[in-house]
């Protein structure tokens, strides 16, 4: 298997070299207005917003540089097919004007713009980022009634354009099935709170004009990516950046293109992608090890375990998990300045020995007292008897 991935330089207002419906997924994190590490880019596209910030007229300022997020909505609507979906990942932000602290929400922002484009929200998930701040609080501290509650987390918009995607052809479906999530995985990512990955500081390129990006960390694109579309999709992130999502679809075997502003963002790209081959093994690895100490402590616990991955070999909890198998990228070529190549191979078949199964396995009452890291981030079973979807 390959798969290509092809960034521009440019505006993502204009994304000419996307056709109408020709993208399955976005995943993206936009300038975050009214956050002041943003407030140079977003005035250098509308002068009217470097004039509302010395005016001090915040909710102004607010509204226009959502103005120009609207124009890539707008684009993103249009590449996107119907069926997918666009997950942004956005905060709030605070700022002070006048002398007076005030909320500013841009999510709220964002979904109003995006249904009225047409866009259906479904329900969002809550990033909970952890803090490296010494004082948590904000405002007059101990003394009522002047304190400020911290915002310490991000949202992810889940959104799709039309209804429910179909996947009607035999090679369709056959592809679905390989690109499942372990039963596990599904219960964990498709919370509608993360409370378990760290926000990330990337590095900047040499000719960097600013000391830090806005980037989510991979874990974040990766575990999207996996959620909400199938192998060899295409995947867009109209604010690429330092390339996260690029590098997620990369080892999630899915398709991808970006869209970046600013040139100095991808200095050494190709670099990165190479240097990153050993990690997205990694990763993949990593989905393995965990579904193998989950279902270890499944059957030590002597919870029956009815269905077999037909690839590697081992125990699934459900039918759907039953053709799922990993694509391993094992080289990156660089076939023009934006275009880059991704070669896969089949990983080595597990057997069945690496999971322990006792004979017998008859089903134990009540929750286990073992708690590994993988039993305890799970929430309780559901039904893994339900028919697919």
């Amino acid at each position: 298997m390959k798969t290509i991935h092809t960034h521009y330089i440019g505006n993502a207002a204009k994304m000419k070299k996307l056709a109408d419906r020709s993208v399955n997924l976005v995943v993206t994190s936009p300038p975050y207005p009214m956050i002041d590490m943003w407030d140079e880019i977003f005035s250098r596209q509308d002068s009217k917003i470097e004039k509302a910030l010395k005016k001090q007229d915040g909710p102004l300022a607010f509204e226009l540089m959502h103005q120009v997020l609207d124009r890539i909505w707008k684009e993103v609507f249009r590449v996107l097919s119907p069926g997918g979906f666009a997950c942004i990942n956005i905060g709030d932000a605070t700022r002070t004007i006048r002398e007076r602290f005030a909320l500013y929400p841009n999510h709220a922002r964002i979904l109003a713009a995006t249904q009225a484009l047409g866009f259906t929200a479904l329900p969002c998930i809550l990033w909970r980022k952890q803090t490296n701040a010494p004082n948590k609080f904000m405002g007059s501290g101990m003394l009522p009634a002047g304190a400020y509650v911290t915002l310490e987390h991000e949202y992810i918009l889940i959104l799709r354009k039309g209804g429910k995607r179909e996947f009607t052809s035999a090679s369709a479906k056959e592809n679905r099935r390989q690109s499942a999530l372990f039963w596990e995985e599904r219960n964990q990512w498709f919370s509608d709170v993360w409370m378990d990955l760290k926000g990330t500081r990337q590095a900047m390129g040499k000719k960097k004009n600013r000391n830090r990006s806005g980037a989510f960390p991979f874990e974040l694109a990766y575990r999207l990516i996996n959620m909400y579309s199938v192998k060899e999709d295409l995947v867009l992130d109209p604010f690429m950046g330092t390339g996260t999502t690029t590098l997620a679809a990369m080892a999630a075997g899915r398709n991808s293109a970006g869209y970046e502003i600013d040139p100095t963002l991808l200095e050494n790209f190709y670099d990165k992608c190479k240097d990153s081959i050993s990690q997205f093994s990694s990763a993949i690895q990593h989905r393995i090890d965990f579904h193998k100490e989950f279902v270890q402590v499944r059957l030590d616990d002597g919870k029956p375990i009815k269905y077999e991955n037909s690839y590697y070999g081992f125990p699934v909890i459900t039918r759907q998990e039953k053709e799922l198998v990993f694509n391993i990228p094992v080289s990156v070529e660089q076939q023009t300045d934006q275009d880059f190549v991704v070669n896969y191979d089949m990983p080595p078949r597990e057997t069945i020995n690496a999971v322990t199964v006792p004979p017998d396995t008859t089903a134990v009452p009540g929750s286990s007292s073992k708690k590994d890291k993988a039993a305890g981030s799970l929430f309780p079973d559901f039904d893994a008897e339900a028919p697919e979807p």
